[in-house]
């Protein structure tokens, strides 16, 4: 099968599973024991904190290792609520957050905080002159996502910033579907927060950190813990995370490389499907867009129809988050960016990766001719 969905997960890396196995091995105990075993596997995850440092440019203190994205977004988010007075109980949260967020941020709402959610142009980016409107000082936190999981639009986080800041709040980030796919040190130095996940960069599942550049101004959600700063409670999986870094590490040394293959892919889709008339519609931004991630609706048919043809011929692609697949519910991305409940129900998206191969895409857009010649 021809897999095109990596938004959603990737196959983890060779090397980065092969680091997996020997520090399995090698280094199996606990890294917060005093014995000799304990303080080799410390040794490592301390050498892994500082290269995932050097990648963001910032301390490594400022790390904390998770079981993945969704518990790196719970976690900043107590910890910038614990970090604040009650009084400010105001949340800002962007329309199309990942379900991690915005699950979890509904909650908070059921539970007393106020929460404004932020209006989308029509290209996804978030409405700068809304957030404006939206702050006060009783916010408490800004969330804005880095790319978008399903359109791939690129938040103007930089601009968000200087916003937030001069309202002294916290600013959250999650990078999950940017990292070691656009450079992130200057994301790093303009938010509070921000969360990455392994399995999205050819690393193992169940691992991945949440980065808090000032962290000794924050304050634990949870105290007398002793793992990770005093952040994060647990037993440190550290096979796992070196695996993880192997893997980011060797995804971030060919970025630029990877960048422009893979963007050339996508313009090659584009012009086949033109070139056989197929009638669709790109759903991307007009100015910052990732190339990793295309988001096609055609006209007259399901996305799911079209998800559902490509897979039983070998392809397979996603009609949006993940997270959300099975509850038959339009893209809420679609919806936030003002498409009809048709135009989302038609969406499908396609993810590029480090396999993807210029005869894939000439095998899809065949497929695709076929199946949108028979509706």
């Amino acid at each position: 099968m021809i897999y095109l969905d990596y938004a959603a997960t990737t196959p983890i890396d060779e090397e980065a599973l092969d680091v997996f196995s020997q520090a399995s091995r090698k280094f199996f105990g606990n890294a917060s024991s005093l014995h000799d075993i304990g303080s080799e596997a410390a040794r490592l995850l301390d050498m892994s904190r500082q290269q995932l440092a050097e990648m963001l440019n910032i301390k490594k203190e400022g790390i904390i290792f998770t079981s993945g994205g969704s518990e790196s977004n719970m976690l900043a988010i107590d910890t910038f609520i614990a970090s604040k007075p009650s009084w400010q109980n105001h949340l800002i949260v962007s329309r199309t957050e990942h379900a991690s967020l915005a699950n979890y941020v509904e909650k908070l709402e059921q539970d007393g905080f106020e929460v404004t959610y932020l209006r989308h142009l029509e290209d996804g980016r978030v409405d700068i002159e809304h957030l404006q409107e939206c702050m006060s000082e009783r916010t408490c936190l800004v969330i804005v996502q880095h790319v978008n999981s399903e359109i791939g639009v690129i938040q103007p986080i930089e601009q968000i910033s200087e916003i937030v800041r001069k309202h002294q709040a916290f600013f959250h980030v999650d990078c999950v579907q940017s990292f070691a796919k656009l450079p992130l040190g200057k994301i790093a130095a303009s938010c509070d927060g921000l969360s990455v996940s392994s399995h999205k960069v050819y690393g193992p599942k169940g691992t991945g950190a949440v980065i808090f550049p000032a962290i000794h101004q924050l304050k634990a959600s949870v105290p007398n813990i002793t793992h990770e700063y005093g952040f994060r409670p647990g037993t440190v999986d550290v096979p796992g995370i070196a695996s993880f870094v192997t893997a980011a590490k060797k995804l971030g040394d060919i970025m630029e490389d990877e960048r422009k293959r893979i963007s050339a892919l996508r313009t090659q889709l584009i012009q086949r499907l033109t070139e056989r008339k197929i009638d669709f519609q790109i759903i991307e931004a007009k100015y910052e867009q990732l190339p990793h991630i295309l988001a096609l609706t055609f006209a007259g048919l399901q996305g799911q129809y079209i998800m559902l043809e490509l897979n039983q011929k070998g392809f397979a692609v996603s009609t949006g988050s993940a997270c959300q697949i099975g509850k038959q519910d339009p893209s809420k991305t679609m919806m936030a960016i003002g498409k009809s409940e048709d135009e989302a129900h038609q969406f499908v998206r396609f993810s590029f990766g480090k396999n993807t191969t210029a005869d894939d895409i000439h095998k899809l857009a065949d497929c695709i001719e076929g199946i949108a010649s028979i509706r």
